[in-house]
């Protein structure tokens, strides 16, 4: 099957977490397969299109409404999934509609945690990294209040 690489991917840490919008042809999953990823977190509300076509990732679904922030225990049961498959040697990927700002979120509080930076400034990294990432202020409140339990 032919790849393609999904919009809005990027590597956050190459070869263990990577962020995108959601994927949407089996191209997109064989291009992930390819790159070392097993691991699908989704945060949409519906299942991504396609999500069968890959057999070799697994989806894991934590459901958050669009312009929302996840809970503390999503962002715990997301930070496990990373862990838990990156000490398999596997990578992970997670997405929301676009990539913004349930994505961006996640992966703030991904760095805050194995980073040791304050959630301001995991903000801004990912900020960095993925332009546009991280919408609203309760999503910025949700890494900042996530930071301050972790330290």
């Amino acid at each position: 099957m032919a790849s393609a690489l999904p919009p809005n991917f990027s590597w956050v840490v190459s070869g263990l977490l990577a962020g995108l919008a959601m994927p949407r042809l089996p191209a997109h999953y064989q291009y992930m397969h390819d790159h070392g990823i097993r691991h699908l977190v989704s945060l949409t509300e519906r299942s991504p299109p396609y999500h069968d076509s890959c057999p070799g990732i697994q989806v894991h679904r934590l459901r958050i409404a669009d312009f929302c922030s996840p809970s503390t225990e999503q962002i715990q049961r997301f930070l496990q999934i990373v862990e838990d498959a990156n000490a398999k040697g596997e990578a992970v990927a997670v997405h929301c509609l676009l990539g913004f700002g349930r994505t961006g979120t996640m992966l703030a509080c991904y760095l805050a945690k194995t980073h040791k930076i304050t959630g301001v400034d995991a903000i801004q990294k990912i900020r960095q990294l993925r332009p546009g990432s991280i919408e609203t202020y309760d999503q910025e409140k949700a890494v900042v209040q996530f930071y301050q339990r972790t330290k």
